[in-house]
C-alpha cells in the first residue's frame, strides 16, 4: 500500500491534525506500530508485571493487588496501545478490520485524555513517580490522542463497529467504577488509594472525592469518543455525498 488513503475535506472537530502531520503517520506506520508494541509491554510492567528485574515478584504492583480474574480488564493503557498498533498494522498489510479500528479509536481518545486529566486533577500525589516518569506519562499519552486522528484516513467507523467499542469501553468503566464484578472498583490506582488490608476483600481503596473524579472522566471521555466516531461517519458520507448532488 505505497499510496495513501486520501484526505477528506472534514470539519476540524473530527480531523484536528494538519495533513502533514497525517501523511507523516501514515507514512510511518510502522514505526508506530513498534512504539506502541514497545508501550503496551511498558504498560504492562507498569501495573505490575514484571519479568524484570529478575529479583521482582513477577507479579506485583496493582496485579498483585486486584483478582486475577479482572486483570484483562486493569491495563486500560496498554491494551489501547495494542489496539492502535494493530489497527496500523493490519491496515497496511491490507487487511483492516472495522472493529479494531474503532477499538483503537476509542481506547486513544479516552486513555490519551483520561491519564493527562488524573495526572493534572492529582498533581501533588502523582510526584511520587518522579519528575521523568511524570513528564513521560503525561506526553506519551496526549501523543496516544494524536494517533486516534489519524483513523478516520483508512476507516468509515461504521455503526455496529462502534457499537463494539461503545460495548467494550462502557463496560469498563461499569467495572471500574459503579459495579465491580469481584472484589472492588478496578480503574488505575490514584495517589489516594491503598491496598485494602481485610481478608475478605481483594483490591483498593477508593476514597471520594477521588473516585468521583476519575469516574466523571472517564465516562465524558467514552461519550466524547462515541460523539467523535460517529460525527465523523457522518462527515465522511456527507463529504462523499457531494460530487454526485452538485450533478
Amino acid at each position: 500500500m505505497g499510496d495513501l488513503p486520501a484526505r477528506e475535506d472534514l470539519p476540524r472537530y473530527v480531523a484536528p491534525l494538519p495533513a502533514w502531520l497525517e501523511d507523516f503517520g501514515l507514512r510511518a506506520a510502522w514505526l508506530i506500530v513498534a512504539v506502541n508494541l514497545l508501550g503496551t509491554a511498558f504498560g504492562f510492567w507498569y501495573y505490575g508485571f514484571h519479568p524484570l528485574p529478575t529479583s521482582d515478584p513477577l507479579i506485583t504492583w496493582q496485579f498483585a493487588g486486584e483478582p486475577a480474574v479482572m486483570w484483562p480488564l486493569v491495563p486500560d493503557s496498554p491494551v489501547a496501545t495494542l489496539f492502535i498498533a494493530l489497527s496500523l498494522g493490519l491496515w497496511k498489510l491490507g487487511r483492516n478490520q472495522e472493529w479494531v479500528n474503532a477499538l483503537a479509536f476509542f481506547g486513544c481518545i479516552k486513555l490519551g485524555a483520561w491519564t493527562p486529566f488524573v495526572l493534572a486533577a492529582f498533581f501533588p500525589g502523582f510526584i511520587g513517580v518522579g519528575w521523568p516518569m511524570y513528564a513521560f506519562l503525561f506526553c506519551s499519552h496526549l501523543a496516544m490522542v494524536a494517533e486516534a486522528f489519524l483513523i478516520y484516513r483508512y476507516s468509515d467507523f461504521p455503526v455496529w463497529a462502534v457499537f463494539v467499542a461503545v460495548v467494550w469501553y462502557g463496560f469498563n468503566d461499569l467495572v471500574d467504577y459503579f459495579v465491580p464484578l469481584v472484589g472492588t472498583p478496578h480503574h488505575t490506582t490514584l495517589p489516594s488509594q491503598r491496598l485494602v488490608e481485610a481478608s475478605d476483600v481483594v483490591g483498593f481503596s477508593h476514597p471520594s472525592p477521588t473516585h468521583e473524579i476519575a469516574a466523571a472522566g472517564a465516562v465524558v471521555l467514552t461519550l466524547a469518543a462515541t460523539f467523535l466516531a460517529l460525527s465523523t461517519r457522518v462527515k465522511k458520507l456527507e463529504a462523499d455525498a457531494r460530487p454526485s448532488s452538485g450533478r
